[in-house]
């Protein structure tokens, strides 16, 4: 989308005003299919640092997350301009890819298709 959708930027604001993790989305980018659930920038910045920290290749990386960015990031009153999900899932065929949910960061402006909820697959 050229034009970011105004009831994504929205939601993406209300998560960020209620630090909550309980919205479930799933939108279209690029043709990927991401679900899961958004989380607060802030929160989703810790949990990725936390993650790092615990690698002997990447803890290097982890304060990048955990301190870094601040000047990219909206200030009060300015528009979101990312979804931050966690325990979200790329839909491939039957498959939720990583199974147990992965940490994604999507430019809004780039959705091409959205609904709420998060979707989950069944093999039948």
């Amino acid at each position: 989308m050229s034009n970011p959708d105004e009831l994504l930027v929205a939601i993406s604001a209300a998560v960020e005003s209620e630090r909550s993790n309980q919205m479930s989305l799933t939108v279209v980018v690029g043709g990927a299919v991401i679900t899961g659930r958004l989380a607060p920038e802030a929160v989703w910045r810790e949990r990725v640092a936390d993650v790092l920290k615990d690698s002997d290749r990447l803890a290097p990386f982890s304060d990048v997350f955990a301190r870094g960015g601040r000047e990219n990031r909206p200030g009060r009153g300015e528009a979101p301009t990312h979804l931050h999900f966690h325990l979200a899932r790329i839909l491939q065929g039957s498959l939720g890819i990583p199974e147990t949910g992965g940490m994604y960061r999507v430019a809004i402006k780039d959705i091409s298709a959205w609904t709420v909820g998060d979707l989950v697959h069944f093999d039948r």
